[in-house]
């Protein structure tokens, strides 16, 4: 049970923002976000009129710098990667080659996603009422679903991974229409499905639970751009749906179009992404 002078706010279960009084007076604010990608706490001390920022330990800001930059190089190449191979594929070039090219930039979108899950597993957490973060020891996995950045990570990390078997049926030739839609196009469609609830996820974590537009706050945009690329992908994974009477697509044209779009919002992102740091 928490403590009666803690407020909690956040989305369903999950908490994002915590205000608790300090036990030499004054109050700390954790924030979900902050605390994982900056390594921040915010403290008034009593009687103070401004709020100041209190860092983690440099073992912990250590790590998050990397993770984090790790996670943003990463998702710009393998945006641009993914923009690439859709203007290939909507000029004409042979498909093995924008094939080859989606595939690496696959590569890219997991490893960047993994980072993004590392990066919140070892976030610093709160010290009970004190107002300091408390550095653990480094892991490379843990299961957390209690926690909305470990969900939102673990979401978006699967959703890579789901990607990886549509990327690695591409390369099948000879198809029916019906192995397509099966073995292609039904893992990217639950690969953007869950690309669109890891972006909602984070969308809560930053908003709180409440629909929010910070024109201000960088890691809003970042949120914001990365939702609207996944929605592009949904797009296009819809109109490359397979036709079986007919063998076709639902719309080549906007297939390519929605991942080109898509991909230039995650590698956007990525750039910014590099500027979200301790």
């Amino acid at each position: 049970m928490r403590n009666s002078e803690e407020r909690a706010e956040g989305a369903g279960p999950f908490i994002t923002r915590l205000t608790w009084r300090l036990e030499e007076g004054g109050t700390a604010v954790w924030e979900s976000r902050a605390a994982r990608k900056r390594g921040t706490l915010a403290v008034r001390p009593a009687g103070a009129a401004e709020t100041s920022t209190r860092r983690a330990g440099a073992a912990a800001l250590d790590r998050l710098r990397r993770l984090n930059g790790v996670a943003a190089v990463s998702f710009t190449i393998g945006g641009s990667l993914f923009a690439l191979g859709a203007a290939l594929a909507q000029w004409s070039s042979g498909p093995a080659t924008s094939a080859t090219i989606y595939f690496v930039g696959g590569v890219f979108f997991t490893l960047g996603g993994y980072a993004s899950l590392v990066q919140a597993i070892n976030a610093p957490r709160r010290e009970s009422t004190a107002g300091s973060l408390a550095t653990h020891r480094f892991r490379w996995w843990s299961y957390e679903p209690g926690r909305i950045d470990w969900l939102s990570t673990f979401v978006l990390f699967a959703g890579t991974l789901v990607f990886g078997v549509n990327l690695l049926d591409s390369f099948l030739q000879g198809l029916t229409s019906q192995q397509l839609n099966r073995l292609v196009w039904a893992p990217d469609m639950i690969g953007c499905l869950l690309f669109l609830i890891s972006g909602h996820l984070a969308v809560a974590e930053i908003c709180h639970g409440r629909p929010c537009i910070h024109r201000r706050s960088l890691g809003w945009w970042i949120v914001a751009v990365n939702q609207l690329g996944s929605v592009l992908f949904m797009v296009s994974a819809v109109a490359a749906f397979t036709r079986p009477e007919t063998g076709s697509e639902v719309s080549v044209g906007v297939a390519n179009w929605g991942t080109l779009t898509g991909a230039l919002c995650f590698a956007v992102a990525g750039v910014l992404q590099a500027f979200e740091r301790p």
